[in-house]
């Protein structure tokens, strides 16, 4: 489809289609609801008006409320600005929903229907389906659920948005009409902050309702289309889970909230078998089956309305009966049918009893902690605490890998407490669900190779044994110093004659995870992409050298200042020197709901995901590769970007303008998530602290995304300047990492408006400062456009330009009322401590409008 094909279809699909369904708010019976929607274009008109004016968010409201008499009190002022943010949040419900729905329509993607495409062309060519299916015997896609707090709807909204999305697709207006009712009388916030399981029973809405069918809808479809038997079928999608599991600074997840959700897991996942199963049933009416059938019955049915406390594995008996039905069918009835045994089949054999893997997750200091708290305690641990303590060539050496079975006293901290206790419960669940169920343990902040032993050792004391210990070690590396010294870490594992021995146990498999979030935090947005990818090439020749079969599993969350993306086209630009045989990333908040949402998004992202890994390797273009010229100019650029970005982080006013202009305080006091908004709550603000999600989100709604852009300019215009600008055409051409890099950046910009904060380039105390980032972002835009050859950002992705401006000209208000109520508190002229906690929730409430309305954030 051409660009201008493009446009012309989201016009008419999506923009249109929402302007003709937004009227029908207007037809709702809640009076106090039609008023605020008459009278919102007009608020929008005047706030769009102010800010091309460069008025101060202040002089913006009270002009609006200086024309209604009606709005004289302040109580009156600020119940309509509640109603205003309550109405867009609705009408960002309803773009969602219309844009969903117009899914199939618009081509949202130059990328739609690659993967049949692939399909196609290995019917016709027998070494090419030779190939794709050798690459499927050792690839595999696994996405991770995440409880990051960047998406807002609650369970109850987005159940709404399915159904809206289906009555739309319909063109069903009194449905349409009923579930916009139903929109405007569910509450868009939570009461308290949830809990981990809260948080769990929230995305398990995605695993039950999504992702439980389209796993087996693929497999089933690549299957088929290979001609696989389906007792050769290696299971190609996996899913991951963090909710429950995740530790890491959140100290609300227990051994406790663990083991309730691995169990939550487990009974929802078999009620999932039930349904299936009694459509089996159903249908399956013959001789010979019956008591087959029965026992699945009794099976399925106990698992799912009266679980045990500690289950057993019931795996290889679901299987055995479905395959002796199977069977049946087809020598006794003519496989009538058997399609759909076949379905459940593939199901049970990608979810087995535990639905998703559970992992856990920690922070190295607090493992160090607990290895330290037992041999003090413990002599016969066998470890010389005084030796230890020198160095970690001396760690090394001293890890003694004895199996005892250690307990805490009650006086033990209660994170050590945790650790001891989730690490026994691991074997538990296990039990329950098999290895499958929770296998990874991964070490957040790892430094060294000793936090890694360390931890294997900790299970040896635990009560594990070294020949059974069915856990892999995940050492993730996010800063730029981590990412870095990852190479050297890694060597001193792969030499280390214990740990050697358990990988090679694990069938010679290693697992890394690469966080990006705290990368650009750290050291930028060019330096963090360059560091991860410079890593993964290190990483991987180390892998080589030792025989290990590398897993690369990435942090990258939804905005591109944490990672995502075009995340499909980073994927698909691996080179010869990246692992790219598994592809694993997270996946949280926005990216959740909006590419993993539905059955069709879903379904379209991870054949994107299986299509990407495919070509990395079957299809590789030869500039993926880089070469070393390349590398050096990308590295020397990184190291410009590098110290622009740290020249801003050092600056006087850095953390003081985020504090002061951007509702970063009320993040924390949002109920969004049970993890708090930065690290060790008690102390002052310092930015390692700062979580990267609260970094990155206060700084979206800012509207200047500064993790996402910041620095590139400068470091585009050194190579200019350096007469290398031919070599980074060269590579935006021909490179599809560092061409991802850039549009991932160009994405940010767009969701940029410094037009919104012009009025503070006169700020006695922050206008020098603010027309510092300013100046970078007119820099970045200048460069990154001549680079891609364009006039206007994102021209090449028409349709996603189109949605994100549509969607922040819905949100707009949002942002002039948020900002208001800060300068209001900051002004503090005449404000009470009431009135101060009424602006506060004020500002909490448009949080939530604008991170829904930008799906990425940033």
């Amino acid at each position: 489809m051409k660009i201008s094909q493009k446009k012309s279809a989201f016009h008419n699909e999506v923009l249109t289609r929402f302007d003709l369904y937004k009227s029908l708010f207007l037809t709702l019976p809640f009076r106090r609801v039609k008023h605020t929607g008459t009278i919102l274009p007009f608020f929008t008109t005047h706030c769009e008006k102010g800010i091309e004016a460069q008025l101060a968010p202040e002089d913006i409201i009270e002009s609006f409320f200086g024309q209604y008499e009606q709005y004289v009190q302040e109580k009156d002022r600020v119940d309509f600005l509640f109603r205003i943010v309550q109405y867009i949040e609705r009408q960002v419900v309803l773009f969602d929903a219309v844009e969903d729905s117009a899914f199939q329509t618009i081509g949202k993607t130059e990328e739609a229907g690659l993967l049949q495409t692939l399909f196609q062309r290995a019917q016709e060519s027998p070494e090419l389906k030779k190939k794709i299916v050798d690459k499927l015997h050792d690839f595999s896609v696994r996405l991770v659920l995440t409880a990051h707090p960047t998406q807002f709807y609650p369970g109850p909204v987005l159940a709404i948005i399915t159904d809206l999305i289906e009555a739309l697709k319909e063109n069903d207006v009194p449905n349409i009409q009923q579930l916009l009712q139903q929109l405007g009388k569910t509450p868009f916030i939570n009461k308290e902050k949830p809990t981990p399981v809260d948080e769990a029973a929230s995305l398990a809405w995605f695993l039950e309702n999504v992702f439980y069918k389209v796993a087996s809808e693929i497999q089933s479809k690549i299957d088929s289309e290979l001609e696989v038997p389906i007792e050769e079928v290696k299971q190609l999608i996996e899913l991951g889970f963090w909710p429950g599991g995740d530790r890491d600074g959140n100290p609300n997840v227990t051994a406790e909230s663990t083991k309730k959700v691995a169990a939550m897991l487990r009974t929802i996942l078999f009620r999932c078998y039930y349904r299936d199963f009694r459509v089996v049933k159903r249908r399956i009416t013959f001789r010979g089956t019956e008591k087959y059938l029965d026992t699945l019955q009794n099976l399925f049915y106990e698992n799912s309305f009266n679980p045990k406390e500690n289950p057993a594995d019931e795996t290889a008996v679901i299987l055995e009966n479905l395959n002796a039905v199977k069977d049946v069918l087809n020598e006794n009835h003519d496989g009538l049918f058997v399609d759909l045994v076949e379905d459940l089949i593939r199901k049970v054999i990608t979810f087995g009893c535990y639905f998703t893997t559970l992992d856990i997750r920690q922070d190295s200091s607090i493992l160090r902690n607990t290895f330290q708290y037992l041999i003090e305690r413990y002599p016969d641990t066998q470890v010389d605490a005084e030796q230890f303590a020198k160095g970690e060539a001396e760690k090394q050496q001293g890890m003694p890998f004895s199996e005892l079975s250690l307990t805490y006293e009650e006086d033990a901290d209660k994170l050590v407490k945790d650790t001891m206790d989730v690490i026994g419960l691991l074997k538990q669940i296990q039990q329950s669900g098999s290895e499958r169920a929770a296998q990874r343990f991964i070490i957040s902040n790892c430094q060294q190779a000793s936090d890694i032993l360390g931890l294997m050792q900790l299970f040896l004391w635990s009560g594990w044994k070294k020949e059974s210990l069915t856990i892999d070690f995940v050492p993730l590396f996010e800063t730029v110093d981590d990412l870095s010294r990852a190479a050297d870490v890694m060597r001193s594992l792969y030499t280390h004659p214990v740990y050697a021995e358990h990988i090679k146990r694990r069938g010679n498999k290693q697992t890394i995870m690469l966080g990006f979030s705290d990368s650009t935090k750290d050291g930028g947005y060019l330096m963090a992409n360059w560091s991860i990818y410079k890593a993964k090439i290190e990483l991987t020749a180390i892998a080589r050298e030792y025989d290990v079969d590398l897993i690369f599993f990435d942090g990258r969350g939804g905005p591109p200042a944490r990672g995502g993306g075009k995340t499909q086209k980073f994927y698909a630009s691996m080179g010869k020197e990246i692992a790219n045989e598994h592809i694993q990333l997270t996946i949280q908040g926005q990216t959740i709901s909006s590419q993993y949402g539905s059955l069709e998004t879903a379904k379209h992202n991870i054949e994107q995901l299986i299509q990407a890994g495919m070509v990395s390797e079957l299809q590789q273009k030869e500039g993926d590769t880089l070469t070393p010229r390349q590398k050096e100019i990308i590295d020397q650029m990184a190291q410009e970007s590098h110290r622009k970005f740290m020249d801003l982080r050092k600056h006087p006013l850095f953390l003081k303008y985020l504090e002061t202009l951007s509702p970063l305080k009320e993040l924390s006091e949002v109920n969004i998530s049970s993890r708090p908004v930065k690290r060790n709550s008690d102390r002052e603000l310092r930015l390692e602290d700062l979580r990267a999600i609260s970094f990155v989100t206060s700084w979206s709604q800012l509207k200047q995304n500064i993790p996402g852009f910041y620095g590139v300019g400068t470091a585009l215009r050194w190579a200019e300047d350096n007469n290398l600008w031919s070599y980074v055409r060269n590579l935006y051409e021909n490179s599809g990492m560092f061409k991802t890099i850039i549009d991932n950046c160009m994405m940010s910009m767009t969701k940029s408006n410094f037009n919104l904060t012009a009025y503070m380039q006169k700020d006695a105390t922050f206008g020098e400062f603010w027309t510092m980032l300013r100046d970078e972002y007119e820099l970045t835009k200048k460069y990154t456009l001549k680079l891609s050859q364009t006039s206007e950002l994102m021209e090449d992705y028409p349709v996603d330009r189109a949605s994100i401006l549509a969607r922040e000209e819905i949100v707009l208000p949002l942002l002039v009322i948020q900002h208001y109520a800060i300068r209001t508190i900051l002004n503090k002229k005449n404000v009470s401590a009431e009135q101060e906690a009424v602006y506060k929730k004020l500002i909490g409430r448009t949080i939530y409008g604008v991170v829904n309305a930008g799906r990425n954030l940033a």
